[in-house]
């Protein structure tokens, strides 16, 4: 299973942040231990839509050279879709169509967009 990054480039105190998530928790704490970065800065519901770390730009090349899966601005939002949609629940089923349809219209409306698109 593959831990994603993506092309957000979120000022934070003189830095660029991105997205890390990955599909177990599992492997993502594993690829924070490889690139350096604490296990206490681990974002997770209630206090974030998804459970992921913010990476400066250094950690993400870094990221990225062992491996991490480069995705758009919508990455995030698909691969919570796609999770949504592999639930046994009906109602979950239908949120993750409705995420995975916002996706696709939002690309379909940006036929340019590029992974490293920077996000401001």
């Amino acid at each position: 299973m593959p831990v994603y990054v993506d092309a957000a480039r979120i000022p934070y105190r003189g830095m660029l942040m991105s997205h890390c998530w990955a599909d177990s928790r599992d492997e993502l704490l594993a690829m924070m231990d490889r690139i350096g970065v604490q296990r206490k800065w681990l974002q997770k519901p209630p206090k974030a839509s998804w459970e992921h770390f913010d990476i400066s730009e250094g950690k993400r090349q870094l990221a990225l050279a062992y491996g991490a899966v480069l995705t758009d601005r919508y990455g995030p939002v698909e691969h919570e879709a796609r999770r949504l949609l592999a639930s046994p629940k009906p109602e979950m089923q239908e949120a993750g169509r409705r995420k995975l349809d916002m996706v696709l219209r939002a690309r379909a409306g940006r036929p340019n967009l590029e992974p490293q698109e920077t996000l401001l």
